[in-house]
């Protein structure tokens, strides 16, 4: 029998049943996918090179990365960051966020904090917020110190 064109695989006839053992196969490699674990060698975050924050060295790149427009504890040129893990992005009561922030939908997690220092005009077009960190320790140092701030 022929494969039918619409069929993206030449060895599956369509409407033919995948085998139990390749949907088994796949549901595992999922669920640990979403776990953080590896099926098929190491997780994502050991491949990429990621590391563990350190918190102390966070506080000193944070005064020195941050503290220009940001404080702890006071809406400066930037808003406060005391609690900022897990807030929703936009919402610091009385600081003046731009309209791109406020209506972003971000709930500040280590990983969205971490990709906002990365590049925030990138992450959210139309902020006010400029200023990147580029080194990926320093922004992973600098996000593990923020989450102590609560």
């Amino acid at each position: 029998m022929a494969r039918p064109a619409s069929s993206p695989c030449p060895q599956h006839e369509a409407g033919a049943p995948w085998s139990r053992a390749v949907i088994e196969a796949l549901f595992l490699a999922g669920v640990a996918a979403l776990a953080g674990v590896g099926v098929f060698g190491p997780p994502l975050a050991a491949q990429s090179g990621a590391s563990v924050g350190d918190a102390k060295r966070g506080a000193e790149a944070y005064r020195a990365s941050c503290g220009g427009c940001h404080s702890i504890d006071q809406n400066r040129i930037g808003p406060r960051h005391r609690g900022v893990v897990g807030r929703k992005a936009g919402t610091q009561p009385g600081y003046a966020y731009s309209a791109a922030l406020k209506s972003s939908g971000i709930t500040w997690s280590k990983a969205q904090l971490g990709r906002w220092l990365a590049n925030p005009r990138k992450m959210v077009p139309g902020t006010k917020m400029a200023v990147s960190v580029s080194d990926a320790q320093r922004r992973i140092d600098i996000v593990e110190y923020l989450s102590t701030q609560m």
